[in-house]
């Protein structure tokens, strides 16, 4: 199936129209998000790359804190890096089960985007146990030389360029874009349109309620996708899956999975690599490293990913029953929220946590990719991009510089996934 121009306008205006109907049916939008308490907004707050810890961007708070939230629930905001992985860690006595959500917050049962993300076992010990075998290393060093080519055509595309080009469009979202495109095995013909796709529903993200209405376009594609992939499968993820496990996974779940690989593969990765883009423009002599010692790549793609912490919050967790964490009594049914950005730079965690340090090793791993049984699967994937991305590029424009003063980039505001919204740069 391809992609016209007629589709895309389609589902962008039934999007729209739900959209709008969900704002005037359950009172969404910005006035409502004004209301919501201070507290519960700080963690996708941002100064630049820095977190804002409480209002004001007075020092960290508590790491477990609770929230009064205007539409009858209680709500815990987690920052503490040991306290987020006690809390991401423990499947026993947190629940992701999406039908906390339903009925609460002007969220309906039927907003579900299936997939890993809001299943709890046994559900998500399946769904999880179908993924694996294609994101073993094993099975993505195929993508590899894919991943070097995608990156190289970006790289020459943006050299062919006249005057300052963005890094954002340009760069950083079309490689995560055209990689998942080869991981799921989406075909040649619909890959540009599947790519602006991908990249509105990147732009609906920008709202604190838009990834339950961005979901719907892409899961209305993916739909298609998989009725295509059931006559005649392919030789990416989706074909693996319907020629290994057959009906044993309906065409919802299906489509539930990719969509989930996209979510948690496309914007995440386009965001992390634009905003370590904008750290090698600030650091021109970790760039220079970069571009002349390969040892350095690894241990930058690590910096970048708990340094930046480009996924703010992971998905929210709801007391299975009264449990302690820190001290704190969560009682049952409340709903947990943690910092990923505020775990990452946690004092305890990490020392000097405001600096960029590409030599940084610290004791234990960072959290950027969460924890637990709803660690991002496609963890190792965001790396190979990463590693493709960066020292390509810095070998490429050494010399690259930004094209605005820095004070004139524009970052998203009250993001899930934050990241900013161009970068523009002269390369040369």
């Amino acid at each position: 199936m391809t992609l016209s121009t007629t589709f895309r306008s389609r589902i962008t205006a039934r999007l729209g129209r739900s959209y709008l109907a969900r704002i005037q049916k359950h009172g969404f939008g910005s006035s409502t998000i004004r209301l919501l308490p201070e507290e519960l907004l700080t963690p996708l707050r941002r100064d630049g790359l820095d977190p804002v810890r409480r209002p004001g961007g007075t020092p960290a708070s508590p790491p477990v804190s609770r929230v009064e939230l205007p539409f009858g629930m209680d709500a815990w905001v987690v920052t503490g890096y040991e306290e987020s992985k006690a809390v991401l860690g423990s499947a026993d006595g947190f629940s992701t089960d999406f039908a906390h959500l339903a009925g609460n917050a002007g969220i309906a049962a039927e907003q579900s985007p299936g997939g890993l993300g809001f299943s709890d076992p046994p559900v998500h010990t399946r769904l999880r146990r179908i993924l694996t075998p294609e994101f073993t290393m094993r099975r993505l060093r195929r993508l590899t030389p894919r991943i070097d080519a995608i990156v190289e055509e970006r790289l020459d595309a943006m050299a062919a360029a006249p005057g300052p080009v963005d890094l954002v469009h340009a760069f950083a979202l079309p490689v995560p874009s055209l990689t998942i495109c080869e991981l799921l095995g989406v075909p040649y013909e619909d890959r540009n349109d599947f790519q602006q796709l991908a990249m509105d529903r990147f732009d609906l993200f920008a709202g604190t309620t838009a990834p339950f209405g961005a979901m719907s376009a892409s899961l209305d594609y993916f739909r298609g996708v998989v009725r295509a992939q059931r006559e005649k499968p392919g030789d990416g993820l989706l074909g693996m899956i319907v020629r290994e496990h057959g009906d044993s996974v309906d065409d919802e779940e299906l489509a539930g999975l990719a969509d989930g690989v996209l979510t948690g593969g496309f914007e995440t990765t386009a965001s992390t690599i634009a905003l370590g883009s904008l750290v090698l423009l600030r650091n021109e002599d970790v760039l220079e490293r970069l571009r002349t010692d390969d040892t350095t790549t690894a241990p930058f793609v690590e910096e970048v990913l708990r340094y930046l912490s480009a996924v703010q919050m992971a998905f929210p967790r709801f007391a299975r029953e009264d449990i302690e964490i820190a001290g704190v009594v969560i009682p049952r049914g409340d709903m947990v929220l943690c910092s990923l950005s505020g775990a990452n730079r946690d004092p305890s965690y990490v020392t000097d946590d405001g600096r960029f340090d590409v030599d940084r090793v610290p004791a234990a791993g960072h959290l950027a990719f969460g924890h637990g049984i709803h660690r991002c699967i496609g963890a190792e994937l965001a790396r190979m991009e990463l590693r493709a991305a960066y020292p390509a590029l810095a070998r490429r424009f050494p010399r690259m510089r930004l094209a605005v003063p820095p004070q004139d980039l524009a970052f998203r505001k009250l993001s899930i996934v934050y990241g900013v919204e161009s970068l523009p740069v002269h390369l040369h």
